[in-house]
């Protein structure tokens, strides 16, 4: 039996469902992939305007720029990689400001979707940091001094090593970039239909569905609404900040390896 379109309908899975809006040859382009790219377009547009032609007294966007390097710089980057952390600003600060511009497509008219609730999006950018930490730690202490740093903590008692090795080999190489991806896909696809569900029970009560029983809970409703996108918004900028900070510790501990 097909419900009655003045029934209260959750939303579901379909959220996170478009259809092509257009094709490119065989690649069929969604609304995510068109919000990733605005995202981007919008960060190199602003720390191009803001540093193309920079002042030594920074106004204007340059300061708004220079306050995220910053940010960045000194609580995230120097405090996981020391010395290096300058040297991998490039990466994090990319990192950093990608991640919490896709989440905000969240709370933007017309996008209202969170690039990073569609798990494709972590993944990659996990994918990347995981490669790079391959990359710099093979390069820095061979394939072997690399695994071996990873697995066997110094200090321990010898025969530690057998339980130690094997659960810092699947914690390193095994969990790491699936934690690194479900952190980030997990908060932004919960906040964003906790979010749709409130607002569409405070549509529906409100305004398909007024009642004398239903408006309590349609004000409720649009209530919890803005409760929860301002926690979002909090919640947005924090995962940015815990992806980026625990790039630069995977990266830091594939350079200077606990001795």
């Amino acid at each position: 039996m097909i419900a009655s379109s003045k029934e209260f309908q959750p939303p579901g899975m379909g959220l996170f469902e478009w259809k092509p809006l257009f094709h490119l040859g065989p690649v069929a382009v969604q609304k995510p992939m068109v919000l990733c790219l605005l995202v981007m377009a919008g960060i190199v547009g602003f720390f191009w305007t803001g540093f193309a032609r920079p002042k030594l007294v920074p106004r204007g966007v340059q300061n708004l720029g220079e306050l995220g390097y910053l940010f960045v710089r000194d609580q995230i980057a120097r405090p996981m990689m020391g010395k290096d952390g300058d040297r991998w600003m490039g990466l994090l600060l990319s990192l950093f400001f990608f991640i919490w511009m896709a989440n905000l497509m969240a709370v933007l008219p017309l996008a209202q979707f969170p690039v990073n609730s569609h798990i494709a999006y972590p993944a990659v950018l996990a994918g990347l940091v995981y490669l790079t930490m391959w990359v710099v730690g093979v390069r820095h202490h061979g394939l072997v001094g690399f695994v071996k740093n990873a697995t066997c903590p110094p200090g321990l008692p010898k025969g530690m090593y057998l339980i130690v090795a094997p659960l810092e080999f699947a914690s390193t190489f095994l969990l790491r970039p699936f934690t690194h991806t479900v952190r980030l896909f997990a908060s932004m696809f919960g906040g964003h239909l906790l979010v749709t569900l409130f607002a569409v029970a405070g549509y529906h009560f409100l305004i398909e569905k007024l009642t004398p029983l239903g408006a309590p809970v349609g004000i409720l409703g649009v209530l919890l609404t803005i409760v929860v996108t301002a926690f979002e918004l909090f919640i947005q900028a924090v995962q940015a900040y815990v992806f980026t900070l625990l790039t630069a510790f995977f990266i830091g501990q594939a350079l200077h390896p606990a001795h």
